[in-house]
């Protein structure tokens, strides 16, 4: 393994993998360890596997990663706000099941950016989680029953399995007060909160990024518009809208005539987005041959990461539509209609954020806002 990788800076130990790694960068001639996986990803998202323990051969435009199944153990904070309240969780990423695998290569080709740490993912993971539970789609209460910890239970692995491809194999409450001095956390809160911009954007599975302090990694996302998250951004769209379509039709199948017209609507919506992602215009350019105000820049650029945060939401809905349906399956209520309504709205803000990611101008902008508005509340009235 010690020939696995070319030295690079920085150098990363492929010894690492299973461990505090989960997946690296490959590159032509190197030899995976037989244990990982090997998936390729060529420059238009195309995923190919190659055998694992053999010599890696990329053609042009394309990208390695090896990673390992797992199992691995981490723990996660639910609540922000109460740091010393945590879940023991171990996952792994089975390569057998068909549907996890899919979801982690889709994982790696849209998101990765160089080497996965399992602390990055552990802290994907966790905000995710602290997400849907500070809006209501899961609920943990204090001293649960067996019930409502089953009930838990059931919606976190859906949302492992949906939103990054794990099966949760465990998790049980622990103590990490011990690990958290909570005082120095809201004073390092304090002193950070001037630089945090407004609105803060779901985590980026980039090393480079994950390893700069919060305050400083703060301040360049409220700088000038940065290319290379844009383009990162308008990549995610590309490449998961068509599999966001995919879940949408085995997650939410419909319980009656009402329901397969709204689901039929959502896909049709789903997949104009999904051709307006593809020809996105570059973050730079107002036309052929014009360069772009660098303020619009900075507009295209925010709406890109506002439709990847609604792409978050849209996967981690899916994993309640497959906890309803196992709900509904033992005899439990319906509760699909709301779900519907909860896919509408993040489906109008993806075409909110993506009409105005090709807008020109701030006017613009709002345009595409009133336009999309309007044809939400038309789709409303004709319902």
């Amino acid at each position: 393994m010690l020939g696995l990788f070319k030295r690079t800076q920085p150098v990363h130990d492929a010894g690492e993998l299973g461990r505090s790694m989960v997946a690296l960068p490959l590159r032509t001639g190197c030899t995976p360890p037989s244990a990982c996986p090997v998936l390729i990803v060529d420059a238009s998202g195309h995923t190919r596997h190659a055998a694992p323990a053999k010599r890696v051969e990329l053609r042009d435009g394309e990208q390695g990663w090896a990673w390992h199944p797992g199992p691995y153990t981490v723990d996660l904070a639910p609540f922000a706000q109460a740091p010393e309240v945590g879940l023991r969780t171990g996952f792994a990423i089975e390569p057998e099941l068909e549907g996890a695998r899919q979801r982690f290569d889709l994982l790696l080709a849209a998101e990765a950016n160089g080497p996965l740490p399992l602390a990055t993912l552990a802290r994907a993971l966790e905000a995710a989680l602290q997400h849907e539970l500070a809006g209501g789609a899961l609920e943990l209460p204090p001293c649960a029953t067996i019930e409502e910890w089953n009930a838990f239970r059931q919606g976190f692995n859906q949302l492992c399995y949906m939103r990054f491809g794990l099966s949760v194999d465990d998790c049980v409450p622990v103590d990490l007060g011990g690990a958290h001095d909570y005082a120095a956390l809201l004073a390092a809160r304090a002193a950070a909160a001037p630089a945090q911009p407004a609105v803060r954007i779901e985590p980026v599975f980039d090393a480079a990024a994950a390893a700069k302090a919060p305050a400083q990694q703060a301040g360049e996302d409220a700088a000038a518009p940065c290319p290379v998250g844009d383009a990162r951004a308008v990549r995610r769209l590309f490449l998961e809208l068509p599999g966001l379509m995919c879940g949408l039709r085995l997650a939410a199948l419909p319980a009656g005539q009402d329901q397969f017209r709204r689901q039929q609507a959502l896909l049709q919506r789903l997949d104009l987005l999904s051709v307006s992602a593809s020809t996105m215009p570059s973050l730079d350019l107002a036309a052929p041959g014009q360069p772009l105000a660098k303020d619009a820049q900075a507009h295209r650029a925010r709406h890109a990461r506002r439709a990847c945060a609604s792409l978050d939401e849209a996967w981690a809905l899916l994993a309640r539509f497959r906890a309803q349906a196992m709900q509904a399956g033992a005899g439990g209520a319906d509760g699909t209609a709301a779900l519907y309504d909860e896919a509408e709205r993040i489906v109008a803000n993806l075409e909110l954020d993506c009409g105005a990611r090709r807008a020109v101008t701030a006017a613009a902008h709002a345009d595409a806002g009133d336009d999309t508005a309007a044809a939400a509340a038309a789709a409303g009235a004709a319902r």
